[in-house]
Parts: C-alpha cells; sequence; structure tokens
C-alpha cells in the first residue's frame, strides 16, 4: 500500500507545496525550507514557526487517512484528505522524520520509513520513534531555531527526486538536476502561494528556500497600468446552495508586449518575461482557480468553450487570465484531486464561467492584434487604411493576407509611378502576398514567449527619422495638408513604439516651432 501511494502524481514542487498547506493551516508566519546535496544523498527539510502538535496529535498526523475527505473542515484548512503528507512525502523520499512540538509540551518525533517496513524480517506497520542512524543531527531544526511551537518534516533517501540508475545519483549530471529542480520548486512556490507573500498584513507568510526569502508571483500584473480589469462578479444570488454563493469571479486582460514599462526597455523585457510565469505566456492563459486564496489551478480553461474540448491554449488569447476563487467546501463539486493541482468546473458554473471567459478572451484578442493600442481615435486619424495589412476570407474557412492598395503611402507611391510601372509594382506586391509565411510566423510565436519584435525594434534613431520624414512628405505631395499628415502618422501601427513616438512628436515640434 505504501508503495503505491508514491504514485500519486506529484512532482517535487507540487509536493513541498502540499507540506506547506499543512503549516499554513498550523497558522504559521514562517516556514524555512533547506536543499541539501551530497554526491552520496541528497535531503530536504520543511520547518515552520506554527502551532505545532502533541505526541498523540503527531501520530494521529502520521496516520493515513487521518481525516475522513467528507468530514466539514475549517474555512482556513487548506487540507482536505488527511493523505498530504505522507503522500507528499512518499512520493518524493523513503524516509519520512516528522519532529513536532507546541508552545506548552517538549518536542515529539515519528517517523516513517519504507526501507524498513519492506524487510521481510518486519511484520506489520511500525512507526518509529526515533530518527534513522545516519540522520544525525538533520532531524534538529527546532532547537536550533529556538522555536518554541513549531514543526519539521525531514524527507530523506530522495529515489524519485536523484534517480537510482547506477553511477547517476552522485554525478555532476546528478547534482545540476537537483539544482534546476530546486529551481523550479522556487518558481512554483512563489506562484501557488503568491497571495500569502503578498499579504502585509498578519496573515502574511515568509517563506525562506536555504535563507532566501521567496517573492510572489503576480499572475494578473495588476500594478501596471495597462492592464484591463474588470468588475469582480459572484454567483447568482438566487442559487440556493449557500457554497456557490460564495464563488467569485474577477477577469484580467495582461497588458502587451509594448506596453510593458514604456520608459526602460531592459526593465520592460524583464517585467514582460516575468508576467508570462513558470510555464510561458501561452500555457498560463485561462482561469486561476484558488481555494482559500491557495492556487489550486494555474491557467487552464477547465474544459469550457465550444466542441468537444472546449477552447485550446492558442496564441492570440495568451493575454487572458480570470481569477476564480472558491472556499473549502467545494472541493468535491469540483473534483479537486489528492494533489491539489487539477479541478473541473461543476455545471451548474459552466455557463455563468463561460460568459465571462468569452468576453475576457474577445478584449484580450483586440489588445493582442492591436498591440495594446486601440480605442476612440481623433476625427483625423479615422482613416481605416493605416494599417498596410488586410485579412480576406475566402471560401470555407480559409483565409489570405493583402497588402492595402488603398494605404495612403502606398498609394502615394503608386499615382507617383508612371503608368507602365503599375503593373510590375502589381506583380511585386501578389508575389509578397502570395508568400506570406503565415505557419512560419505562428512557429516562431509559440516558440518564443518573448513574442515578436517591436515595429522598428532596434532601428537607428537617424534611419527612423528618416523613414517618418518620408512618409509625411509622400502624404503631402499626394494632397493631404501637412498638420493632418502628422495626425495620421501618430496613428500608424508602424510608428507607435516609444521611440518612434517620441521621434513624431519632435519632428512636430520642430516643424510649429
Amino acid at each position: 500500500m505504501a508503495e503505491s501511494m508514491r504514485a500519486h502524481g506529484y512532482t517535487l514542487p507540487t509536493a513541498i507545496a502540499d507540506l506547506i498547506d499543512n503549516s499554513i493551516a498550523a497558522n504559521c508566519r514562517n516556514v524555512w525550507l533547506r536543499f541539501e546535496w551530497s554526491p552520496d544523498s541528497a535531503w530536504i527539510t520543511v520547518v515552520d514557526d506554527g502551532d505545532g502538535m502533541s505526541e498523540n496529535e503527531l501520530v494521529d498526523a502520521m496516520r493515513l487517512g487521518s481525516k475522513s475527505p467528507v468530514e466539514e473542515r475549517d474555512p482556513n484548512d487548506l487540507g482536505r484528505f488527511g493523505l498530504g503528507l505522507k503522500t507528499a512525502s512518499f512520493s518524493q523520499a523513503r524516509r519520512l522524520t516528522v519532529t513536532s512540538r507546541t508552545a506548552l509540551g517538549r518536542a515529539a518525533l515519528r517517523r516513517w520509513d519504507l526501507d524498513y517496513l519492506a524487510n521481510p524480517e518486519v511484520s506489520g506497520w511500525h512507526l518509529l520513534r526515533t530518527a534513522h542512524e545516519d540522520t544525525g543531527d538533520r532531524a534538529d531544526e527546532l532547537d536550533r531555531r529556538g522555536l518554541e511551537s513549531g514543526t519539521q518534516v525531514l524527507l530523506e533517501v530522495l529515489d524519485r527526486v536523484l534517480g537510482n540508475a547506477p553511477g547517476v545519483r552522485g554525478s555532476a549530471t546528478a547534482e545540476e538536476h537537483f539544482v534546476r529542480v530546486v529551481a523550479r520548486v522556487r518558481e512554483h512556490l512563489e506562484m501557488v502561494f503568491h497571495r500569502f507573500l503578498g499579504d502585509r498584513s498578519a496573515k502574511g507568510l515568509k517563506i525562506f528556500i536555504n535563507g532566501d526569502p521567496l517573492a510572489p508571483w503576480d499572475p494578473f500584473v495588476e500594478r501596471n497600468a495597462a492592464t484591463q480589469v474588470f468588475s469582480p462578479e459572484r454567483f447568482p444570488a438566487n442559487v440556493t446552495t449557500e457554497s456557490f454563493r460564495e464563488v467569485k469571479l474577477k477577469g484580467f486582460v495582461l497588458p502587451h508586449k509594448d506596453r510593458f514599462c514604456e520608459t526602460d526597455l531592459t526593465k520592460s523585457h524583464d517585467e514582460h518575461r516575468n508576467a508570462g510565469g513558470p510555464s510561458g505566456w501561452n500555457a498560463q492563459q485561462g482561469f486561476y482557480l484558488y481555494r482559500n486564496r491557495r492556487l489550486i489551478v494555474a491557467g487552464e480553461w477547465l474544459g469550457l468553450g465550444p466542441g468537444r474540448n472546449g477552447w485550446k491554449k492558442e496564441e492570440h488569447y495568451k493575454l487572458a487570465r480570470i481569477r476564480v476563487d472558491i472556499p473549502n467546501s467545494m472541493d468535491h463539486e469540483w473534483q479537486i484531486d489528492v494533489k491539489k493541482s487539477t479541478a473541473l468546473a461543476p455545471p451548474v458554473l459552466a455557463h455563468w464561467l463561460q460568459g465571462l471567459a468569452k468576453t475576457v478572451r474577445e478584449r484580450a484578442k483586440e489588445v493582442y492584434s492591436h498591440r495594446g493600442r486601440y480605442g476612440p481615435r481623433t476625427p483625423a486619424a479615422r482613416d481605416k487604411h493605416a494599417y498596410p495589412w488586410v485579412c480576406r476570407k475566402r471560401q470555407g474557412e480559409s483565409f489570405s493576407y493583402r497588402i492595402d492598395r488603398k494605404n495612403p503611402v502606398l498609394k502615394a507611391l503608386i499615382d507617383s509611378l508612371p503608368e507602365d510601372n503599375h503593373k510590375r509594382l502589381e506583380t511585386l506586391l501578389r508575389l509578397i502576398e502570395e508568400t506570406v509565411p503565415v505557419r512560419r510566423i505562428w512557429i516562431d510565436s509559440a516558440e518564443n514567449q518573448e513574442g515578436d519584435a517591436g515595429p522598428f525594434e532596434g532601428e537607428q534613431s537617424r534611419a527612423l527619422r528618416g523613414h517618418i520624414r518620408n512618409v509625411h512628405e509622400a502624404l503631402a505631395e499626394h494632397g493631404t495638408d501637412r498638420t493632418d499628415a502628422w495626425e495620421l502618422i501618430k496613428q500608424f501601427p508602424a510608428f507607435q513604439g516609444r521611440e518612434a513616438s517620441a521621434i513624431v512628436a519632435a519632428l512636430i515640434e520642430e516643424k510649429l516651432a
């Protein structure tokens, strides 16, 4: 049974998160994680300064299924199945040692050792009262930190983390793997517990990995002024079940890459990369399901949307994220698993969730398509031909892209050419249109989470200035009033980047001066 419990599908990040759930439930303020590597072994400790457990409580906590999943929980409890401590630990390690003390009692210790239980000379289940002889002083963190109350979970014999292949566990490759896994643990915890880590009140939480504090990762980039925030919603009050009335919903459309920190290019790239999350922009779109502020699902469409499989994760919806808050009394309705990492939307909520999601997705698509710049236009700039490309639907579902012959700059060029050159230019334009690398663009966009370069990104200022002046002259020569030409240029998508906008403003000032 114990060996079978190891196959619940935990990764090290999800296992550590499950252990921290217990620390939060014990009212801790701090959690200290320690990951130690050596050529012969590696070990992990999770220490908190929570309420701790008496000896009887510790023994009960070490029992498998220590609480029934149908038992009513405290509203702030992050557990459900009474298995998290054991399944999370066994999924990564063969030896689990827990030390705990309350403010009123002395420290108690208990150990599960799968290798000991597997010994044919051992009969029955033996919950051991002492640390393993190889553990040394690793189980003494409560005393070392001088904690009056708290709990330490010690994981040893990390066969699922390091692997058991001969010649691998002590190698440089194994050590590099261990370091990478620890980095993934950090990213995961900063995401899953970001609302606790970002809370500056008495309910706040601090988590440390080898002494280094974790920083919260905000999936919704709420501090960026360009983030679009939808009004929060609650499930309709006429629903009879109280738990359903506690469900809260809030939509967000994140800024386009061009709108991140528009004054500092280096900072912009860093902020945009960070906002993409641990799995990247495409993978992080969708619903974010929170149970008592703890993140359960980090970017999924939960099977909602048209068709048998619902919405897929697509490039042009990657800016859409929706926060869903539920109480822990709805675990059954959402079919939350033991690992607290997957869930399914209850049928009674599906229509409501899908309605807001559709609105958020459409707004996200607009922001993506217009590089974050859309909305009311000035009267002088309502020229629908300012963008040089148009999409045309063909028969069926196919489409193609065409260069807009009515674009004012192109039209000015066509009109300036001798009649016999019109056909040559038209042939050149058709060659360009018929070979637009649409599939290549989609592949590159999917593989490069930083997205495509902005218009004239990396262009020398002098050259960009020359392009803008040439466009203005072409418009003026074609009969556009020179002042109106500047207003039109300001609406050209190609000239709406930071540097181009500044150059346009400077050129207008020069003319006015």
